[in-house]
C-alpha cells in the first residue's frame, strides 16, 4: 500500500512536469514551433476541428510555420481561425498555403518571457510540493491508524522527500532550457 502511495506521488508529479512542458511550448520564442498552434481550432463544416486535422504543419525555415490544408476549400476557414486565436501572429495567404511568419523578438519581450516562464514554473512547483503533502498526510493517517511503524514513516517519508526533490529538479532543468531558449535567440 505504501509502496504504491510513493509510486502514485511520482506518477502525479511526472503528470505536473508533462504539463509544465506542454504550458512552455505554447510560449512562443522567437523560433518557429508548431507546438503554439496546439490551441487552434478551426470551424469545418459546422464542427470545431483541432487545426492539426485539416492542415498539415511545418516549419520550412527557422521562423516560418507553414499551415497547408488538406482541402484547399478550407483555406479561408483556417486562416479566420488563426486571426481569432490568441497566436498573435498574423497569417499571410497565398491561395494554397498559409504562411505564419514569427517575429524577431526585442531583448524586452525577451526579458518578459523569461518571468512568465518563471511564474509557470513557480506554479508547477507547487503542484509538486501539494503532492508531496497529500502523500506525506497520507502516510501520518497510516502511521496513526498503526498501519505502518514510527520507522516505516520515517523512512518512507525520505523515499517521497527523494521523488519529490528528484521532480523539482526536472522543472527546474526544463524551466532552464526554456530560459536558455528565450535569452540565446
Amino acid at each position: 500500500m505504501t509502496n504504491e502511495l510513493i509510486e502514485q506521488a511520482k506518477q502525479h508529479m511526472q503528470k505536473s512536469e508533462a504539463s509544465l512542458q506542454r504550458e512552455l511550448g505554447q510560449i512562443r520564442a522567437g523560433r518557429a514551433n508548431a507546438s503554439i498552434l496546439n490551441g487552434v481550432t478551426v470551424e469545418y463544416y459546422g464542427a470545431q476541428v483541432p487545426l492539426n486535422q485539416v492542415a498539415s504543419i511545418s516549419i520550412p525555415e527557422a521562423r516560418v510555420i507553414l499551415v497547408t490544408p488538406f482541402d484547399k476549400s478550407a483555406l479561408k476557414d483556417i486562416e479566420r481561425a488563426l486571426l481569432a486565436s490568441d497566436v498573435g501572429i498574423n497569417p499571410a495567404n497565398d491561395g494554397s498555403v498559409i504562411r505564419l511568419v514569427i517575429p524577431q523578438l526585442t531583448g524586452e519581450r525577451r526579458q518578459e518571457l523569461v518571468k512568465e516562464v518563471g511564474k509557470i514554473s513557480e506554479n508547477c512547483k507547487v503542484a509538486v510540493r501539494n503532492i508531496r503533502r497529500d502523500a506525506m498526510d497520507s502516510l501520518k493517517k497510516q502511521q496513526k491508524n498503526n498501519e505502518i511503524t514510527d520507522d516505516e514513516l520515517h523512512d518512507l517519508e525520505k523515499q517521497v522527500q527523494k521523488v519529490t526533490d528528484a521532480s523539482i529538479q526536472n522543472v527546474d532543468q526544463i524551466t532552464a532550457d526554456k530560459s536558455k531558449e528565450l535569452v540565446e535567440i
